[in-house]
């Protein structure tokens, strides 16, 4: 892992610069420092939420973030929580209760006097009391963000159910997942991913080996 977020650094650039924990990046007009942690997964930065932050910030015509309702599902550091914001969108970005405080610091230090609208974070933990905490059509969003979501875990049907739950037809929810293909298991969720939404590929990273995907529930 840290060999990986090491060779990612060089990929990309001079964009981003790692220092003392620390990864600063300029997006949609403005500087932003994230902090990062060795500690777990969702404490570092991964090519995926790089990637899909490049593209949103550079097909806003096709994505229109303006005054939208936007998830993140896995927010991690919160880097593609923060960039959405500052496009203007209305971001709750979630994750498990011990990424919170981490995701919640990043945000407010880089989107408060910002952002359109303030961004929310809240837990969410895959496939868990979605119907309870989130009930649709209470809960309903416009885009939901995923970026590096997939790897060798335990969750991953949970985690495709809960790409479901928000994105549900004639729900108007469109997913848009980054994914840096690593292991056999990410090839088996996109087929998995290819049976429940109607997918097309975006874009395609191939020095970072990202593709971007966006879905739309089948009928």
């Amino acid at each position: 892992m840290a060999d990986e977020a090491r060779d990612r650094r060089s990929f990309w650039e001079p964009s981003a610069y790692f220092s003392l924990g620390r990864e600063s990046f300029y997006f949609a007009g403005h500087d932003i420092s994230i902090r990062e942690s060795m500690d777990t997964h969702g404490a570092l930065i991964w090519p995926g939420a790089i990637a899909l932050c490049q593209f949103l910030e550079n097909n806003q015509q096709q994505v229109n973030l303006v005054d939208k309702a936007v998830l993140e599902i896995g927010a991690g550091t919160g880097l593609l929580s923060v960039v959405a914001s500052l496009l203007g969108a209305s971001v709750t970005a979630t994750d498990l209760p011990d990424i919170l405080s981490n995701l919640s610091y990043n945000l407010l230090r880089n989107t408060k006097g910002r952002s359109r609208h303030t961004p929310k974070v809240t837990a969410l933990t895959w496939g868990q009391d979605l119907d309870v905490d989130f009930p649709y059509p209470g809960y309903r969003y416009d885009y939901v963000l995923a970026a590096d979501v997939v790897y060798p875990h335990s969750c991953l049907d949970q985690l495709l159910d809960t790409m479901s739950h928000f994105c549900r037809p004639a729900s108007g929810t469109t997913l848009l997942w980054a994914n840096k293909a690593r292991f056999p298991s990410d090839q088996k969720f996109l087929e998995q991913f290819k049976s429940r939404f109607n997918t097309t590929l975006l874009a395609e990273f191939p020095q970072q080996e990202v593709r971007i995907f966006k879905g739309t529930a089948r009928e």
